[in-house]
C-alpha cells in the first residue's frame, strides 16, 4: 500500500522509472492513458511495428505532440520525452530502460522480448498471457536467476485472481476455487471471426468503426482466452485444472460459495481448482448478479469458530456456513498496468508469476479438419483452446494453442478432438518451439497430480 509514496520519492529524486512499451494496441493504449498521469514514471519509448499507429494512440489519449517527438532513445532519456520506433530489440537493449512491457499478444514475440529483457537486466511485465502460458515457468525462473522480475500484468484478470488467492492464503484460508466471469454458451466454441459479432449484438460495420479485431474478440468468446487465463492462474498459484477442463457453470456472485466446492452439494472435481463462471444461463437468460467483468476466490473456514465469525459478520456462505467468497466486480485492464511496473521496479516483486507447470491450453478442432489444412490459431476458424492439467496435456502430446498458428495438419481431425504435436508439421528449430520443449522438460509435472499446492 505504499507504491504511490515510493513513486513520489522517485519523482522528487529526479529518477523516475523508465519504461519501454512493446505494442500499442488496446491494452497498451489504455496503459498510455494513465502513464501520462503517473508520478515517478517516464515512458521513455514505445516500439510498435506501425509507429504511426502508436503515435496516433498516444495523441488520442492525451499526450502532447512535443512529448512524443524525441528523435532517438538518448534524446528521450535526456529530455524526459518519448521515442517512438519499430525496433523492439534496440529499445530493450537501451541501458536507461528499467522496465519492459510486452503487450504484443504474439507468443513467439513475447518469448523473444522476455529473453532479451532478461539478458539486458530489465524487469519484464508480460501482458502477453499467450506467451506466459506457452513458456512462462521457464521465463520466470530465468528472470529470478538473473536478478530481475518477470511479472503478470496487473489489471488483466490472471494477476487480479492471483492477488485474491494470495490474500486468502496469507490470511490462513484454504482456497477452494478461483477464477473469473465471462459470457459463455456451449455453442460459442464453434464461433469464428465471421460469426463473432452476432454473438456480441454488433454488426461487422459497428465493429469496424470501433476498431475491433474479430479474431481477438472471437478468442474471448470461443473459450480460448478463458482457458489461457486460467492456465496462467494455475501456473502462478498451484491451483490445478479439472480433468475435463473448464465447465463455465452459470453462477452469480451470491452462488459462488454454494456451487464452487467439491462434494455432493458442489460442482468442483477437487479443492484448489480454477474455474470460469458464465453470465448466461444455458438457455441464454442473464444470470442474476453475474460476474461477467470480474474475478473471485472461494475459500473455506478452517474451524467452527471461523465459520461462526462468517455468520456474525454477514458473510454470504453455502448452506453449511463453511465456504465463503470474495470477489471484485470489474477489472480495468491496461488502466491498472502501472501497478505491475511500480511493483517490479520499486519492490522488486511481481504481481503474480508462474511458479510451476500445472495448466496447459491445447488446440481443439472447431469443426472437422482435413489433412493439409493450415491452422489459424487463437480465435480463428479452425481451433479453440481447451484448458487441461499439464500432466494430461504432456501425456497426450497436445499441441499448445500458442503454436497452432500457420502449421499444416498431417491428418484429418474430428470436431472436438484435440490436435497433437504429431498431427502437425512443426519447425522444431523455431525459437518458441525450442523454448516450449525446454520448458516441458524442465517443469513436467508428476502424472496424476491434482492436489493444490502453493508453489
Amino acid at each position: 500500500m505504499n507504491l504511490h509514496r515510493l513513486l513520489l520519492e522517485r519523482a522528487e529524486a529526479g529518477k523516475p522509472i523508465r519504461v519501454g512499451l512493446v505494442g500499442a494496441g488496446k491494452f497498451g493504449t489504455m496503459f498510455l492513458a494513465q502513464a501520462l498521469r503517473t508520478p515517478g514514471l517516464h515512458l521513455m519509448a514505445v516500439a510498435d511495428l506501425a509507429p504511426a499507429r502508436a503515435r496516433e494512440a498516444l495523441l488520442r489519449v492525451g499526450w502532447h505532440a512535443e512529448r512524443i517527438a524525441a528523435a532517438s532513445l538518448d534524446q528521450a532519456h535526456a529530455s524526459g520525452s518519448t521515442f517512438i520506433g519499430d525496433d523492439a530489440a534496440a529499445m530493450i537493449a537501451a541501458p536507461q530502460i528499467e522496465v519492459v512491457i510486452d503487450a504484443t499478444g504474439v507468443p513467439a514475440a513475447g518469448i523473444r522480448h522476455a529473453l532479451l529483457a532478461i539478458e539486458h537486466g530489465k524487469h519484464i511485465v508480460m501482458v502477453n498471457v499467450e506467451a506466459d502460458v506457452l513458456a512462462g515457468p521457464l521465463l520466470a525462473e530465468r528472470a529470478r536467476k538473473a536478478g530481475v522480475v518477470y511479472s503478470m500484468a496487473y489489471g488483466d484478470q490472471p494477476a487480479l485472481i492471483a492477488e485474491l488467492v494470495d490474500w486468502a492464503r496469507a490470511a490462513g484460508f484454504e482456497v477452494t476455487a478461483a477464477g473469473k466471469g465471462t459470457k459463455y454458451l456451449p455453442i460459442y466454441h464453434a464461433s469464428t471471426p465471421e460469426t463473432v459479432w452476432g454473438h456480441y449484438g454488433l454488426t461487422p460495420e459497428q465493429a469496424q468503426l470501433g476498431g475491433m479485431n474479430s479474431q481477438m474478440f472471437n478468442s474471448f468468446l470461443d473459450g480460448t482466452k478463458s482457458g489461457i487465463e486460467m492456465a496462467a492462474v494455475a501456473n502462478a498459484t498451484g491451483l490445478t485444472p479439472a480433468k475435463g477442463g473448464l465447465r463455465f457453470p452459470p453462477c452469480g456472485v451470491d452462488d459462488l460459495p454454494r456451487l464452487l466446492h467439491p462434494g455432493a452439494d458442489g460442482i468442483l472435481d477437487h479443492k484448489g481448482q480454477p474455474e470460469v463462471i458464465s453470465s448466461l444461463e444455458r438457455d441464454g437468460r442473464p444470470v442474476f448478479r453475474d460476474l461477467r467483468w470480474g474475478v473471485y476466490v472461494v475459500f473455506e473456514a478452517p474451524s467452527d469458530y471461523v465459520a461462526r465469525c462468517f455468520s456474525e459478520y454477514g458473510v454470504v456462505t453455502d448452506p453449511s456456513g463453511r465456504y465463503a467468497a470474495l470477489y471484485r466486480p470489474y477489472h480495468l485492464i491496461g488502466l491498472e498496468l502501472g501497478i505491475s511496473v511500480a511493483s517490479a521496479a520499486l519492490r522488486h516483486e511481481p504481481t503474480g508469476a508462474a511458479r510451476g507447470f500445472r495448466g496447459d491450453v491445447v488446440a481443439t478442432a472447431k469443426r472437422p479438419l482435413a489433412a493439409s489444412e493450415v491452422l489459424d490459431g487463437e480465435g480463428g476458424f479452425t481451433v479453440w483452446g481447451k484448458l487441461m492439467p499439464a500432466a494430461d496435456s504432456l501425456r497426450e502430446g497436445g499441441l499448445p494453442i500458442g503454436l497452432a498458428h500457420k502449421v499444416t495438419l498431417r491428418r484429418a481431425i474430428a470436431e472436438g478432438e484435440i490436435v497433437r504435436w504429431s498431427d502437425v508439421i512443426v519447425d522444431e528449430t523455431a525459437e518458441a518451439v525450442r523454448y516450449r520443449r525446454e520448458m516441458e522438460r524442465r517443469f513436467a509435472p508428476a502424472p496424476g497430480a491434482v492436489k493444490s499446492a502453493a508453489e
